[in-house]
């Protein structure tokens, strides 16, 4: 059902600060920072050869990420991403077996603007796990 890895992303305190990081101690280019209201976060991504690392910081007293930060001040990895080829059949297949769909199970867009799904974390060994549509 999974296909490549899309991301990791990383919830971060300060998203200058790692933006800087990334590009200026790793060497690595980092796309500039995008406002996603519809998320509640701001992202940038690292680009690298055969993946990205999305760096996400609250948008806002609301949003989840705010909660992910309080509770890990420094920052940490809040979910990885893994492509499917078709999201309705990956969620319908996922539901058969019994793993819970975050959300109201309904595909919204992503970052990329492609449909994504969330996992619970308590079915894969405390991951979130992000499923976009290749």
């Amino acid at each position: 059902m999974i296909g490549r890895l899309n991301h990791v992303a990383i919830a971060v305190p300060d998203l200058a600060e790692a933006m800087d990081k990334y590009s200026a101690t790793l060497g690595a280019t980092v796309t500039d920072a995008a406002d996603l209201p519809e998320h509640g976060v701001t992202v940038a991504f690292v680009d690298l050869p055969n993946t990205k690392v999305e760096l996400i910081h609250p948008l806002g007293d609301e949003s989840p990420i705010r909660a992910f930060l309080d509770k890990s001040p420094g920052g940490g990895i809040h979910h990885i991403c893994y492509e499917v080829e078709d999201i309705l059949a990956a969620r319908d297949q996922l539901l058969e077996q019994g793993a819970r769909v975050l959300g109201d199970g309904e595909p919204r867009m992503g970052s990329h603007g492609k449909p994504i799904l969330f996992l619970h974390p308590k079915e894969f060994f405390g991951t979130l796990i992000e499923l976009e549509q290749a």
